[in-house]
């Protein structure tokens, strides 16, 4: 196993990186206020490993109770949310009860923001489940659910008490959920580490075949960039913008599309060429640079185009990003692969010249 922590002073909290973690109640006791803690699942993660935790559990004289949700993007929402607070006022939990979310990223996002708001507040374990939530949304705290204008409109930032990352649970990923997360771990080469872009070009293939030493790699060197950011900016005021590399582009197209019709990753890696492409237009990325990020997303076997959408319909979903300030789009773009920037002076024909390039 190893450890990082995500450096937010009282609220400072560890994430471990190893196999069959959650089946070890030792890692999550210290972090519970009381014997009782209630787990979120959804239906298909659920059947594969509710048991084992619950046993675990079982076995430290922890009692639980469990909200089990649809799967899936399209049920991130209000009336899926409802079915959390309803087992928990149900079963009389109270503010020290501990909260874990079992399963991905949208089981992750829906039980953190149900811990945020539940009698305004109760702690909340992470034990993420897909290659995406292990790198990417089961650390830094933001929670959300989705709006028909805007994927993660309406949530909150509130930090988990730890984060249990078990490569084990990865054996049982569908491949096209693994490719997904591969998106978000290659974006992290782009933003802010060359050296590991470098690394994923010669170990892709060993990421694919699921190898268990370079995915325990690739979540320790992901979560270490992000923890680093988090802690800079946790609430998003600069640097961890940076962070969202592709994601307006590709948060345009899965609202476009119907939540659950493109998996993130996959609107991600078709974002971030759009931001790449984004970037030539403005000079700083050359057209080999260009080759070697769509490379590398294809050897992924990720969509280097994206949705078949009118332009128009791109920049009027973009134009409810989150990081839109004073009614004017700001994107991530690249200086060159490896270094990331927040930019706000692209005018609307370069963006849809952009769009254009790289849509179905």
């Amino acid at each position: 196993m190893r450890t990082l922590n995500v450096a937010l002073g009282s609220r400072s909290y560890p994430i471990h990186i190893g196999q069959d973690l959650f089946a070890d109640p030792s890692l999550i006791q210290p972090f519970l206020k009381t014997r009782r803690v209630a787990i979120v699942t959804n239906d298909v993660v659920g059947p594969l490993y509710l048991k084992r935790l619950e046993e675990a559990l079982d076995a430290a004289d922890v009692s639980t109770s469990v909200a089990v949700l649809p799967d899936g993007e399209a049920h991130k929402d209000w009336q899926t949310l409802n079915l959390i607070f309803d087992k928990l006022l149900a079963e009389r939990c109270e503010r020290s009860t501990t909260l874990i979310a079992l399963g991905g990223g949208v089981v992750g996002d829906m039980a953190g923001f149900a811990a945020a708001t539940y009698q305004r507040g109760m702690p909340f374990i992470q034990i993420p489940t897909t290659l995406l939530s292990q790198v990417d949304s089961s650390v830094g705290g933001k929670t959300a659910i989705n709006h028909p204008l805007g994927k993660n409109m309406i949530g909150a930032f509130y930090q988990p008490k730890l984060v249990l990352a078990d490569i084990r649970t990865l054996d049982t990923l569908p491949d096209r959920e693994l490719r997904a997360g591969l998106a978000e771990v290659i974006k992290y080469g782009l933003i802010r580490d060359p050296a590991f872009f470098e690394w994923l070009e010669g170990n892709l293939e060993k990421l694919l075949e699921r190898d268990a030493d370079a995915l325990a790699f690739a979540v320790e060197r992901s979560c270490a960039n992000k923890a680093e950011v988090v802690a800079a900016d946790e609430t998003e005021q600069g640097e961890r913008a940076l962070l969202n590399l592709g994601h307006t582009f590709g948060h345009a197209i899965e609202t476009g599309m119907g939540y659950g019709n493109w998996l993130h990753g996959e609107a991600v890696a078709a974002g971030t060429m759009m931001a790449a492409e984004l970037s030539r237009l403005l000079g700083w990325l050359s057209s080999a640079d260009i080759a070697r990020i769509e490379a590398l997303f294809g050897r992924a076997g990720l969509p280097v185009v994206g949705a078949k959408m009118p332009v128009e319909q791109y920049l009027d979903l973009m134009a409810h990003d989150k990081k839109v300030e004073a009614g004017k789009l700001r994107l991530v773009l690249l200086r060159q692969i490896g270094r990331a920037v927040i930019h706000g002076n692209s005018a609307a024909p370069m963006i849809a010249s952009a769009i254009t390039a790289r849509c179905a």
